[in-house]
């Protein structure tokens, strides 16, 4: 996966598309990632110890690596990204302004 925690994404597709956000976790087996204020849902509690009233609680929902794209720190476009090996490390590197990233 080409993007990691802490990275600034924007998101490409769906109903959130245009808004940006830092990743706070990625789902590898899933291929999704968990964005900041992104992809909220709300969802209905029963009442509980917690909630002794119940009621709807907003939660974030994971997005699809393949819906979301990294904004290079640099350039602050979004961009593609690639690697490259630079002493003897894999590095990423912006596919616009060539930038390590």
């Amino acid at each position: 996966m080409k993007i990691k925690k802490g990275d600034k994404i924007k998101v490409i597709t769906g109903k959130d598309k245009g808004r940006d956000g830092i990743v706070e976790k990625t789902y590898i087996k899933n291929d999704t990632v968990l964005i900041q204020g992104v992809n909220i849902y709300k969802k209905h509690i029963k009442k509980n110890e917690k909630m002794p009233q119940g009621g709807v609680v907003e939660v974030p929902r994971p997005l699809s690596v393949s819906k979301v794209m990294l904004l290079c720190p640099l350039c602050k476009k979004s961009t593609r990204v690639s690697y490259k090996i630079e002493k003897n490390k894999k590095v990423r590197v912006c596919k616009k302004c060539k930038s390590i990233i």
